[in-house]
């Protein structure tokens, strides 16, 4: 909208002078103010997003908060198995192979010996990246009518009578009847609310590069190991890979920065020590997330937030695929709220009913992923799994098969 200024969402005329933009301004914060919306969303990720479009699509008033501007880079593996691509496609309207998305057929597991393991994928994935999905998801909540209030944090969260209030960085208020927490692995408020993960520090660090590499298949996802941590490495849209890796806080304190463990630890795996010799480097530098937590956590917060995607369970690096995973909590969640606001249940069967469907779909995995990941990030542990499955396919492939769900 060529001469137009869009202010918390609605669009305006170009103002005159100052005086007009504080008018224009004070008038749109105002209207919002005044709302008393249906869904507060905190976070505008996938699980964020995914809600905002279902329950927008369903009549309901949804307001969203992103802390940053879309698009923008997350920390992400960027791989969704095709369990979440039916999903995508017909209930949020979005394909993501129009978008360039690449399909992946193919696993690879090294171990930082150099040995493998190549099997076939039973169900497969696709990747794209976050910096695309996500703003075609934001996209879609715009069309839907979803307001959506980017570079907004919210610091607190109060209980009224019949409805939350909920106050941003900025001191600006909002009313919602019903609440989900979906900003991610971690914020201010799972402080604020005393969560029990947030009290202990976690060991984990998340690092991610885009690059350009003409030597690993465009349809093969691979999983290289290395001491104290695991690196996948897929093709994503406009000919680029997706590099991410889980390591310790230990191990990058012992090395002093990034690029000095890099060179020291990830790059005895000779499969890595080829990519970073080959590789064509995207970032100027790479996109790092510290207290990566793997503990369970609560679905409800508070007497009634309800936890959706990595703010109700960290999703296990190796449960399979935490985007998919996110999209699959996002529909369940959806679907119970959407059961709840037009009558036909009362809150605490909503509440139940998703807690029972949650368990269902992401308990077993969750836990499945918790326990194979024990065999990562050990030299002697890594070794022992590539050697066992390269020799017994079969296991391989059941290991593949549980870390994946079924099409939703």
């Amino acid at each position: 909208m060529y001469g137009q200024k869009k202010i918390f969402g609605v669009y305006g005329s170009k103002a005159n002078n100052y005086k007009d933009l504080l008018l224009l301004f004070t008038t749109n914060l105002f209207i919002h103010l005044s709302i008393l919306y249906d869904i507060g969303i905190i976070g505008g990720g996938l699980a964020g997003l995914a809600n905002a479009i279902q329950m927008a699509k369903a009549g309901l008033k949804v307001i969203l908060f992103e802390r940053q501007q879309y698009p923008f880079h997350r920390v992400c593996g960027e791989y969704i198995s095709m369990e979440a691509l039916p999903f995508l496609q017909n209930e949020l309207e979005i394909d993501p192979f129009e978008h360039g998305a690449i399909q992946l057929s193919e696993f690879r597991l090294t171990s930082p010996a150099g040995r493998q393991l190549i099997v076939p994928l039973d169900l497969g994935g696709f990747g794209i990246s976050r910096y695309t999905l996500d703003e075609l998801l934001y996209q879609k909540a715009t069309e839907k009518g979803v307001t959506i209030l980017q570079n907004t944090i919210i610091r607190q969260t109060e209980k009224q009578i019949n409805h939350w209030q909920l106050t941003t960085h900025q001191e600006q208020t909002f009313e919602a009847k019903t609440v989900i927490a979906a900003y991610g692995k971690r914020t201010q408020l799972d402080q604020l609310w005393k969560r029990r993960f947030f009290q202990q520090k976690s060991p984990y660090i998340g690092i991610k590069y885009h690059i350009k590499y003409a030597y690993q298949p465009l349809h093969q996802i691979a999983l290289h190991n290395f001491q104290q941590g695991y690196c996948g490495i897929s093709r994503i849209e406009d000919d680029k890979y997706c590099l991410c890796y889980l390591t310790t806080r230990e191990n990058l304190r012992k090395h002093q920065n990034i690029a000095q463990m890099e060179k020291e630890v990830l790059r005895k795996n000779p499969f890595l020590d080829h990519i970073f010799d080959h590789a064509e480097w995207l970032y100027d530098a790479p996109k790092v997330i510290n207290e990566v937590s793997f503990a369970p956590k609560k679905l409800i917060e508070q007497d009634g937030i309800l936890m959706c995607g990595d703010s109700a369970g960290m999703i296990a690096p190796l449960a399979g695929n935490g985007m998919a995973m996110a999209l699959h909590s996002a529909k369940i969640l959806s679907k119970c709220l959407i059961d709840y606001q037009k009558g036909d249940i009362d809150q605490k069967t909503m509440h139940q009913n998703y807690q029972k469907e949650w368990k269902k779909y992401f308990a077993n995995r969750l836990q499945r992923g918790r326990q194979l990941q024990s065999f990562f990030g050990s030299t002697l542990l890594s070794e022992l799994l590539v050697i066992t499955t390269k020799n017994l396919p079969f296991l391989a492939q059941k290991l593949i098969k549980q870390t994946h769900g079924n099409i939703f």
